[in-house]
């Protein structure tokens, strides 16, 4: 009786020995004395103890490998600092384990290694500029050698690019530069326009003006009454202004010039009159 209870409890442990979960969204690698001999998925599996053996169980799924603060230098000897993100995931587990020792410590020395030449050969501004294209040219890279390993990088993120405080105190005066030149642009085209619609409405008023001068018979009287009114209103002006000075003006010219203007508009008037005398 013991000698069968012994066998049936051996068989239990060669079965406990053997049975192997994997878990989902990983995979592992076994071993069969010492070869490579299969995969095994997620799920239950079964392997011969003492023959077989699980080398490796990693995770198919993304993974972040962080790209710590770099000492970088551009083609017009800036340094920078810069870091940023890589998003990858073992798509052949195989290749992984058996073609690179330590698959997380290549990665982040392939990124270094391939982020500082690619910065060499831009200058700052193309730096700061092209982080999208930076991003995709790195991710391009990267596949093209990580492939070998059995890794497919599926994102490259660089999350900031710190020049010196002496360059980005250099920027900030440069960009506000810029920003009241812009300003000072906008305000002289703010000032044609307003130039423009004041010399239109200059025009009309002369216009109505002149043919209320040719219709009325109190033209002298209303022009009085305007060059009064024009004349009352830049005095306050003139007298509200800190800096300005008192000009009297003579009376008399002003009445000279309404007289000269409205003896030309009834000469006008005359000749009109007379031109449609004649034509009857």
């Amino acid at each position: 009786m013991e000698p069968l209870i012994a066998i049936v409890l051996a068989l239990m442990g060669y079965a406990l020995g053997s049975a192997k979960v994997i878990n989902e969204g990983n995979e592992a690698l076994v071993e069969r004395l010492g070869r490579y001999h299969r995969k095994l998925t997620p799920g239950l599996n079964f392997i011969v103890p003492l023959v077989d053996t699980i080398v490796m169980e990693d995770t198919t799924r993304e993974q972040i490998l962080d790209i710590k603060p770099q000492k970088v230098i551009t083609r017009d000897n800036v340094y920078l600092e810069v870091d940023g993100v890589v998003s990858w995931q073992i798509t052949n587990m195989e290749r992984t384990f058996y073609k690179i020792e330590d698959i997380q410590l290549a990665l982040a020395n392939l990124s270094t290694v391939e982020l500082r030449a690619y910065i060499a050969d831009r200058t700052l501004s193309e730096t700061i500029s092209s982080r999208n294209e930076m991003n995709q040219s790195l991710l391009q890279i990267l596949n093209e050698i990580s492939a070998e390993w059995g890794v497919r990088i599926l994102r490259v993120d660089i999350q900031s690019i710190t020049p010196p405080e002496s360059v980005q105190k250099s920027m900030a005066e440069q960009q506000a530069a810029e920003i009241r030149k812009q300003a000072t642009i906008s305000t002289a085209e703010g000032e044609r326009q307003a130039a423009i619609k004041r010399a239109q409405a200059t025009k009309e008023s002369i216009q109505i003006l002149s043919e209320a001068m040719s219709s009325k018979a109190e033209t002298k009287e209303i022009l009085r009454y305007l060059v009064a009114q024009e004349q009352v209103e830049v005095s306050q002006k003139l007298g509200a202004s800190t800096n300005a000075k008192i000009v009297f003006l003579n009376p008399s010219l002003t009445e000279g010039a309404l007289d000269q203007m409205i003896g030309e508009t009834g000469t006008h008037e005359g000749n009109n009159n007379g031109s449609e005398k004649n034509s009857l």
